[in-house]
């Protein structure tokens, strides 16, 4: 199981480091490149810059907030 969970870890860090990488690039490099370069096919429009990263922090906000809920739900039915 050592094994399986070390190619996790390592998976994981490949696409953090990936994702780090690509947005990184989109938000500070590409508004210094021409607009008619060929780089700018492989990226999306600069408003999902802000968008992105705004949903997937209240997605991740409001998952927290859930799962936290559904233990103190369940930790009061425990106790009484």
């Amino acid at each position: 199981m050592e094994l399986a969970d070390k190619t996790v870890g390592l998976l994981l860090c490949v696409i953090s480091l990936s994702l780090f990488t690509y947005y990184t690039f989109w938000v500070i490099i590409l508004p210094f490149v021409d607009t008619d370069h060929f780089i700018h096919n492989y990226f999306l429009p600069k408003e999902y810059a802000l968008l992105l990263p705004v949903f997937a922090g209240v997605s991740l906000f409001s998952l927290l907030s859930v799962f936290i809920g559904y233990v103190m739900v369940k930790s009061k039915r425990k106790s009484a």
